[in-house]
């Protein structure tokens, strides 16, 4: 069946968005069933993007639950972009180590910008502008009642964003601790997309937040005196798509799960290491 006769099929649709839940252990497991669901289940609908010969994107909106974020192996070999860019983009989402480029290198904002330097105030001229650091107040929140159900951070800004061109796909973060029986204090963490390239940015996104959620549960774990366990990450897309512009290169990773195993499409963060090392003193090179 050829890709054009496949979006036919797929383009069939009561007029709903097609909702879809993938499950699993490892962060690369669930990313190939929700490619392998979107591809199969999704509907066929044109995007603002398209070329004029483009067939319309594959799209569904998405639930991925990801059971133990840090298991092994937690990266995917079918990743956009190298191993050491991989890295920056973690530092990028973590640390802001780019957000100097807010402004310049076609950058209007930055998730880590919004996240910990949210703007909250000040007038159409730049004036009196005041910031919150939305990561700090989830982690006091979360201290001072583990259990609370306010520990968020947002990142649309509706001054800004309802009009602008590339406005943010990440739109909110969600923590809530739980206490296991066996495993003490667990923080659980979901996340909520406006839209989504679930082939070319998905993987990224997951690995850098997960990186996130990972370092609010050791700085709670400071603050308590009490280990703070990573719990399952859920992730939220309301527009998860695949572009028809690289159908051709997408038939190619499908192919790779009937060829390869499970094993060769995918390496352990021990054998990235070295690749991380060489992003680290690029970075701080700069």
């Amino acid at each position: 069946m050829s890709i054009n006769q496949e979006n036919e099929k797929a383009a069939f649709s009561s007029g709903n968005i097609p909702v879809l839940t993938v499950e699993g252990e490892l962060l690369p497991e669930v990313w190939e069933k929700s490619l392998c669901q979107l591809w199969e289940n999704g509907i066929a609908i044109k995007t603002q993007y398209d070329r004029p010969n483009d067939p319309p994107s594959r799209d569904a909106t998405m639930v991925m639950i990801i059971n133990k974020p840090f298991s092994e192996p937690r990266i995917h070999r079918a990743l956009p972009t190298g191993l050491d860019e991989l890295e920056i983009y973690r530092q990028e989402v973590v640390l802001g180590v780019h957000d100097h480029w807010i402004g310049s290198h076609g950058w209007s904002y930055s998730y880590h910008n919004r996240l910990f330097n949210y703007i909250t105030g000040g007038n159409s001229e730049g004036g009196g502008k005041k910031y919150l650091d939305q990561i700090e107040a989830v982690i006091e929140n979360l201290t001072e009642c583990f259990y609370t159900r306010r520990a968020q951070a947002i990142t649309w800004d509706p001054e800004l964003d309802a009009k602008h061109h590339e406005p943010p796909c990440l739109q909110r973060l969600w923590f809530r601790i739980l206490e296991d029986p066996a495993e003490g204090l667990v923080l659980n963490m979901n996340t909520h997309w406006r839209s989504r390239d679930a082939f070319k940015a998905a993987f990224m996104n997951i690995f850098a937040l997960t990186d996130l959620q990972k370092k609010v549960a050791g700085r709670i774990s400071a603050n308590i005196k009490k280990p703070v366990a990573i719990g399952r990450y859920v992730d939220i897309t309301d527009s998860y798509h695949i572009y028809g512009s690289y159908f051709g290169q997408f038939k190619g990773f499908l192919e790779t799960l009937q060829t390869k195993t499970f094993e060769q499409r995918t390496y352990t963060s021990e054998y990235c290491e070295p690749f991380f090392e060489e992003a680290r003193r690029k970075i701080a090179s700069e």
